[in-house]
């Protein structure tokens, strides 16, 4: 037994939960991994295992949590805690992830979305907690050139990527205030569970919100429309995108802007990362991902707002057609 499960083991002990049943639970694209804990009466928990010296923080999640629960949304109550180990133990909000019900339950989608969408109107509806660092545009904007760093190496093309991230920043700096809410940055299918047991927004469960950052009202709603890992109707986005801007009051024209500017920014992102995942970590399956989160950045790029992104785009990216993509899957962790 290693040291780590013997610290598992004496946390678990520690929270009475001893003659429960472990079995893994499908992890993430980070360090973190879980557990779901089954007592002979039937009672469950999951611990999350996200060690400090991997760059993980639980305290981050425990505080997102809370606060998220303050407001009467359903993020998993904190059951046990162990900061410096890097230890949760958390409600159990089952496996109904959003995903699996629209793979059961497609005539669903509508309504799954809207309240997924509510939720959101429901967070922004509050101050972001003082504490949270703001997703600035400069941040942004290093985020975005991911792709340049990654899916395409620019080497000592300094000059492409250096002209980009000054464009995509002042994009941002025009188009992307105020940074006024809650973002928890990874709001999508893949980590949202359906509880419909429960009633308004608490029948939408969070999970993966350790990362929240105070930032722009759209940023949310661009990660769950314009998901990397389903293809969401454009009518669904469009319908949602008018249900917020109705049940908020923001100005329409000057949100989807935004909403397109931040759309551009996470695909930019999300290109950069699955390449390094592919790259660094061996995790080839986020190479076949590519293609659709090119065509959410193709769709964010025709926005008369983003000419100029647009071209930086063409001029420095390549589309990702079968030769890009069988070169990445070849490198794979070299």
């Amino acid at each position: 037994m290693t040291d780590r499960a013997r610290a598992i083991d004496g946390f678990i002990a520690a929270n009475g939960w001893q003659a429960a049943v472990t079995r893994p639970l499908a992890g993430d694209a980070s360090n973190r991994r879980y557990l779901r804990l089954q007592m002979p009466d039937g009672a469950r928990a999951v611990l999350m295992d996200a060690p400090a010296d991997r760059g993980e923080d639980v305290g981050a999640f425990a505080r997102i949590a809370r606060h998220l629960s303050s407001l009467g949304l359903s993020a998993p109550r904190i059951l046990g805690e162990d900061t410096a180990q890097g230890f949760l133990l958390l409600e159990d909000l089952g496996d109904a992830l959003f995903a699996r019900v629209l793979e059961a339950e497609p005539n669903e989608e509508a309504a799954l979305y809207e309240a997924a969408t509510d939720v959101l109107v429901a967070v922004h509806s509050h101050p972001a907690p003082a504490a949270l660092e703001t997703y600035t545009p400069s941040l942004m904007a290093d985020m975005a050139a991911l792709a340049f760093d990654w899916y395409r190496e620019c080497g000592g093309e300094t000059g492409a990527r250096a002209g980009f991230h000054a464009e995509m920043q002042s994009l941002l700096d025009r188009h992307t205030s105020p940074a006024d809410v809650l973002i928890q940055r990874d709001y999508h299918a893949e980590n949202l569970l359906w509880l419909p047991e429960r009633a308004g927004v608490a029948r939408v469960g969070l999970l993966d919100f350790q990362d929240a950052m105070r930032g722009h009202r759209a940023y949310d709603l661009v990660s769950i429309l314009q998901d990397a890992r389903r293809d969401v109707p454009p009518a669904i986005e469009s319908a949602m995108i008018d249900c917020y801007v109705a049940a908020t009051g923001v100005d329409a024209e000057a949100f989807v802007t935004a909403y397109h500017c931040l759309g551009a920014q996470r695909n930019l992102r999300i290109l950069g990362v699955f390449a390094r995942l592919c790259l660094c970590d061996g995790k080839a399956h986020y190479v076949d991902l590519i293609p659709r989160v090119w065509g959410l950045l193709q769709r964010d790029l025709a926005h008369p707002a983003l000419h100029g992104i647009a071209s930086a785009v063409a001029d420095s990216l390549p589309a990702p057609k079968d030769p890009v993509l069988q070169e990445l899957k070849a490198r794979c962790a070299t």
